[in-house]
């Protein structure tokens, strides 16, 4: 068993640069994949949904990254260049990736803040802040199902600690999280007062 807890074996979101430019598209995109393969470790098929849409707008943002690199090397940049285009499938999938990014860090948020809650507490309340309103009845049907099928938070930790000291754990999930915060609030602001869209 490793003995480094699951947020030191990904790019962190902290570790992500941000310019006067914005926020690198490819690190972002590295450090976005290491977030998919966390859903894995909340056991069967939990938030497969949500999982399988983050999957797939980062596939979005990626080939909209590879189709003009120069044009995209900031998200920012990425979305003022579909701007003038019929095609916003880039814009689009960006949207969709940060309403996903956003719902992860507030439920993670929400389990470090309050250490008495179980997991599927901390999942349902960031459900309800961010995606809630997005989604149909039939979507929120399957999400309280995704909810509750949570693993317990003790079972949860023991996954991403991987064997290391919950401190060390505490310590580099926060340093993770504050990166994720910084980067789904300035994105949100972008593109919500650019008049991009609505995360």
């Amino acid at each position: 068993m490793s003995s480094r807890p699951y947020f030191e074996t990904v790019k962190s979101f902290a570790d992500v640069p941000i310019t006067i430019h914005g926020v690198e598209t490819s690190v972002f995109l590295e450090a976005s994949e290491g977030l998919v393969q966390l859903f894995d470790l909340l056991g069967s098929g939990v938030f497969g949904f949500v999982q399988s849409d983050i999957r797939g707008n980062i596939g979005g943002v990626r080939a909209r990254y590879q189709a003009d690199s120069s044009c995209c090397s900031t998200l920012e940049n990425l979305v003022r260049s579909e701007s003038s285009c019929e095609d916003r499938h880039g814009t689009g999938c960006l949207i969709r990736l940060t309403r996903g990014l956003t719902f992860l860090c507030r439920a993670l948020q929400h389990m470090q803040n309050d250490p008495s809650v179980e997991l599927h507490v901390c999942f349902k309340r960031s459900y309800d802040e961010v995606l809630r309103h997005h989604h149909t009845f039939f979507v929120r049907s399957l999400a309280a199902v995704a909810v509750r099928a949570a693993p317990y938070r003790h079972d949860f930790y023991a996954r991403i600690s991987q064997g290391a000291p919950a401190e060390k754990l505490d310590v580099e999930l926060a340093r993770w999280l504050c990166g994720l915060d910084v980067i789904v609030k300035r994105l949100k602001a972008f593109i919500e007062g650019g008049g991009y869209g609505r995360i």
